[in-house]
């Protein structure tokens, strides 16, 4: 009863924040960019918390736990995803001055093919983002709940709760009340991490140590066979005949398939609707290329943290699993059989029922504030790209916010459906953590179908919109393609490398996207846009003055005549 009291009080103070400092105007301006007031720290703070999913805050501790050293590729690319996006895009994208992803392509290729594709792509992304953060919800509630409401099970209780919850959120609070909301979860999921850093630190854990001993044994995960678990030895990829070890590359990637996880996360980033539209809130380039090196540090140090916890839950939890009959439950000879559980199960030996709770508190945190910002971008591509510019050219701002908010219930309903169609325990022996994997999917699309685009369409004059649309078409569905048989073929060596496709699907986009833009027209006034994604605020004012003083020598000349 404590523990579903609460939750309750979390949700209770996320929603009354998104309510209280909602726009108090109805305007689309307000709802999707804040009124382009956001602040560098608390925008930087807001992306975090965006950005910072279940993924980061269970699934790379999982993946770590999991997987060892190769668990770290997944911190590491997580982190270095926000260094292209300092270096190529914050600042353009900003200047540029859009409402989305969608709005941005369309107008700078001027091509509605490249609004309505992107916007197709977009959808793809947000709702393969969206059904690890609702699986990992469901995962959160079985574990820290038990138990379901209405004849549900646990896991699809904590699914259709916390979806539905931040749903409302959203839909009632608009980008200003989910920017703040966001930037008090991301303190709040620090504070948790360095908490519990802290209590494991000071209770003599040290991580040389516990790294050398649990290097010391092979690698050795549960599975399930026959209705029974028991341990695996893990083969490491590197060196088929040999078993894999905790602190040695291996447990889970070859050479090629570290290389792939970490180019598609790190070019992922670059393509995530929910980040990027984020820069659309800054009130300046320069903001939002400060926001961005906020943000590179502050990711650091979170990253830093997981890969600590992760390595402090894989060797304190089988040290005092036989002190502890309740861990009975959730292990085979002392490692846990859903990795995922890593924190939470780490959080409770340490604080007890508050332990775990605490935890349970900032992973939800983490789910509820990704899904905000999911559905927010969701929000802008349906309501602003579709039914304002193709379905309601006449809108009203009251109408173009429903559209918004309509558009928020059904993305939500639907990934709610298919994460209630995943069962966590049947996947843990493919994948080193279900959650951190289904991200990855979602990184690799974004990286594959729109980064590649956004990049040239920002930096080579010649894009075109035919260009364009072929690239993302190509991008998408190679990483989908590919994705798809990495998944079908199991556990073999290849089928990591397939599942993080952007290795191979990112250059097909490009190539496609250059080949198709020579064989094209570029936008006309080339110049106008050039200038005003990437020159200074006195560029772009030379060039009003110069427009005018053009227009006005031509109304005199015809005056004249």
């Amino acid at each position: 009863m404590t523990s579903i009291l609460l939750l309750v009080v979390l949700l209770a103070a996320v929603g009354s924040v998104a309510i209280l400092i909602r726009p108090q105007r109805a305007s689309t301006f307000e709802f999707y960019l804040a009124g382009r007031r956001v602040g560098v720290v608390t925008n930087a703070c807001a992306i975090c918390g965006d950005y910072f999913s279940a993924a980061s805050f269970l699934g790379v501790a999982a993946a770590v736990y999991a997987s060892g050293l190769d668990g770290m590729w997944y911190a590491t690319g997580f982190a270095a995803g926000f260094v292209p996006v300092l270096l190529f895009i914050a600042a353009p994208l900003r200047r540029f001055g859009e409402f989305s992803i969608p709005d941005f392509l369309g107008r700078r290729l001027e091509s509605n093919s490249v609004r309505l594709t992107s916007v197709a792509i977009v959808q793809l992304i947000i709702l393969a983002y969206l059904v690890p953060q609702a699986v990992a919800s469901g995962i959160i509630w079985e574990l820290f709940i038990g138990q379901g409401v209405g004849g549900l099970s646990a896991y699809a209780t904590g699914v259709l709760v916390s979806t539905a919850a931040i749903m409302l959120m959203v839909a009632l609070g608009g980008m200003r009340g989910t920017t703040w909301t966001q930037a008090v979860q991301f303190l709040m999921l620090l504070a948790i991490f360095v908490w519990l850093a802290i209590i494991v630190v000071a209770s003599g854990f040290n991580y040389p140590d516990a790294l050398r001993e649990l290097s010391s044994r092979p690698l050795a995960n549960p599975v399930e066979s026959g209705g029974t678990w028991r341990l695996e030895e893990v083969t490491n990829r590197l060196h088929p005949e040999s078993p894999a070890y905790f602190g040695e590359p291996g447990g889970q990637y070859s050479q090629l398939g570290q290389f792939a996880l970490i180019l598609s996360l790190a070019l992922g980033t670059a393509g995530l609707p929910h980040i990027m539209n984020r820069y659309f809130t800054s009130p300046t380039g320069t903001a939002a290329r400060m926001t961005t090196v906020w943000v590179v540090g502050l990711a650091g140090l979170f990253y830093t943290l997981a890969v600590l916890l992760g390595t402090a839950a894989r060797s304190v939890i089988r040290d005092v699993s036989a002190e502890l009959p309740w861990l009975a439950e959730l292990t085979t000879e002392g490692v846990l059989r859903v990795p995922e559980y890593a924190l939470l199960v780490l959080g409770q030996v340490f604080g007890g029922r508050a332990g775990l709770g605490l935890i349970a508190v900032g992973a939800l945190v983490a789910v509820l504030s990704t899904i905000a910002g999911l559905l927010l971008a969701s929000a802008a591509s349906w309501g602003h790209d579709i039914y304002e510019r193709y379905i309601n050219l006449h809108a009203t701002q009251n109408q173009a916010l429903w559209a918004g908010r309509a558009a928020v219930a059904v993305v939500a309903a639907l990934s709610a459906g298919l994460a209630l169609a995943v069962r966590p325990e049947s996947l843990t022996g493919q994948f080193p953590s279900i959650v951190a994997t289904m991200v990855t999917w979602a990184f690799a699309l974004a990286g594959s179908a729109l980064t590649p685009v956004f990049i040239l369409a920002i930096w080579w004059r010649r894009t075109t919109g035919a260009g364009a649309v072929a690239g993302m078409v190509t991008g998408a569905v190679t990483a989908v393609t590919m994705c798809a048989a990495g998944v079908l073929m199991g556990d073999t060596p290849y089928a990591a490398v397939l599942m993080t496709p952007t290795v191979v699907s990112a250059p097909c986009a490009a190539v496609a996207t250059v080949a198709v833009s020579l064989a094209s027209r570029p936008p006309q006034d080339m110049d106008r846009i050039w200038v005003r994604m990437h020159g200074t605020a006195a560029d772009r004012r030379a060039v009003r003055i110069a427009r005018l003083t053009v227009a006005g020598i031509g109304r005199r000349s015809r005056e004249g005549r």
